[in-house]
């Protein structure tokens, strides 16, 4: 990689300042892992250093800054106000090549990683039986349709390379459903054991409002098992995940993300539509000419257009995935 080329980490950010100091402390280990890059952090929201100013000291003495948003799933962060930060940086800095690469996304790193979770769930209860052990796949919940049939294709992956009779999705919040429906469901359809994996970078306000709900689910159901992973952005692949973004094995020339520039998000902030409800007229996947392989959406895999999840393009037909509570979002 060039040396004039700084790598700026974007995490979503998070009130919950170990949650934020987690990033910082897996940057360092990054650097560890590469001392001859230069890598600078910055967040979202709810933090110190936020995009432009992050941008800004990713720009000092570079000729490029490749940004990386260090987030799974692609909403109104990855999609409008990421690119309108590129934009202003662009016009503060003239002399600088800014490029962003995809968010990590639901693809097969992050499917590995779950997997990885899974099993080590499945060995820690006494009776590892998947055929009685639900799980539940909880993810932050969006209201951008696309952003949440990501997680749902993992879901579908997790089903087809199992054999757990019931695999499911839950959101802690701004859609549905919700973590108590479906472990009510589940538990209602005789699952004795529940394997619940917050899908999850880093720790923060959310993780502890989730071990919270399951230790108050355990006592709800005291005749059922719960075994609930914590969050994995340490996990080795995770970093192998970001170094293939920077090798460039999925880079384009030019502007990199998908968004970067797209109809919508134009005519989003001519309109001042800040508040990232688009998927509710689904108008953005009819503007754009690469079928939502732009918003950041992954593809690959052939289970790319099974039911469940062929819709990790939500915004193109409805079908979320299996379940309508989606109707919300």
């Amino acid at each position: 990689m060039d040396l004039n080329t700084t790598l700026l980490l974007v995490g979503h950010g998070s009130r919950n300042r170990e949650g934020n100091k987690e990033i910082l402390h897996f940057a360092a280990q990054w650097r560890e892992r590469h001392p001859e890059w230069r890598i600078e952090v910055c967040f979202i929201e709810h933090a110190e250093v936020l995009l432009d100013e992050g941008l800004d000291r990713a720009a000092r003495g570079a000729t490029r800054v490749l940004t990386i948003p260090f987030i799974l799933n692609a909403a109104g962060h990855v999609k409008m106000e990421l690119p309108a930060a590129l934009g202003r940086a662009r016009e503060r800095h003239p002399e600088v090549q800014f490029d962003v690469t995809r968010h990590l996304g639901m693809g097969r790193e992050i499917f590995a990683v779950l997997q990885s979770q899974l099993d080590r769930l499945m060995k820690a209860l006494a009776v590892p039986a998947p055929e009685n052990t639900g799980v539940i796949l909880l993810g932050r919940g969006s209201s951008d349709a696309g952003a949440n049939g990501e997680l749902a294709r993992m879901a579908r992956w997790i089903f087809e390379a199992h054999e757990h009779e019931l695999v499911d999705l839950a959101f802690t919040g701004v859609t549905w459903p919700r973590l108590e429906t479906v472990v009510q469901r589940q538990v209602k359809l005789g699952m004795m054991q529940i394997c619940i994996i917050p899908v999850y970078l880093f720790t923060g306000v959310l993780m502890e409002r989730i071990k919270a709900q399951v230790e108050r689910l355990q006592r709800q159901y005291p005749q059922v098992a719960f075994a609930q992973a914590g969050h994995f952005g340490f996990d080795p692949l995770i970093f192998d995940l970001l170094d293939a973004r920077v090798a460039g094995r999925e880079l384009e020339e030019g502007s990199l993300l998908e968004c970067d520039g797209c109809k919508y998000r134009l005519a989003a902030e001519d309109e001042h539509l800040h508040d990232h409800s688009h998927t509710a007229t689904h108008e953005h996947g009819h503007e754009h000419g690469h079928e939502h392989g732009g918003c950041g959406h992954p593809h690959g895999g052939k289970h790319e257009h099974d039911h469940a999840v062929a819709s990790s393009h939500g915004h193109c037909h409805g079908h979320n995935h299996s379940h309508d509570h989606h109707s919300h979002g």
